[in-house]
């Protein structure tokens, strides 16, 4: 797999929270944080260990063997989450790489994270 992106920071709820949140985004009475555009589909979950791994399958239809992981671990204040954006095949041009990055960040460290309330 080649690494086409990565970012760490910190979360306000412990690791258990953050992880039931990646693990089932649309659980009822969960937060709602997931907004998918139109040109992006449903993550199904490839692998989950709780409360410090979650992979997802690609957000995107026309990139399908991509995989997102994101990796949980007990940080100061909350915890600390990493998402890592990886493909099984060559890497695609910059600027789709530079899109697929801020598209996670904003889903991950913005939207995620003020579902917190932070």
């Amino acid at each position: 797999m080649i690494e086409l992106g990565s970012r760490e920071r910190n979360q306000p709820p412990p690791p258990h929270i953050v992880w039931e949140s990646l693990a089932n985004p649309w659980r009822p009475g969960g937060r709602r944080w997931l907004d998918l555009r139109p040109d992006e589909v449903e993550p199904r979950i490839l692998q989950a260990v709780k409360p410090e791994l979650v992979v997802w399958s690609s957000l995107w239809p026309e990139r399908p063997d991509d995989e997102i992981r994101f990796d949980i671990r007990p940080a100061e204040n909350g915890c600390a989450l990493c998402w890592t954006l990886l493909t099984p095949g060559e890497a695609p041009e910059q600027a789709v790489i530079g899109h697929l990055r801020y598209r996670l960040n904003f889903l991950i460290n913005a939207q995620l994270r003020f579902s917190f309330g932070q």
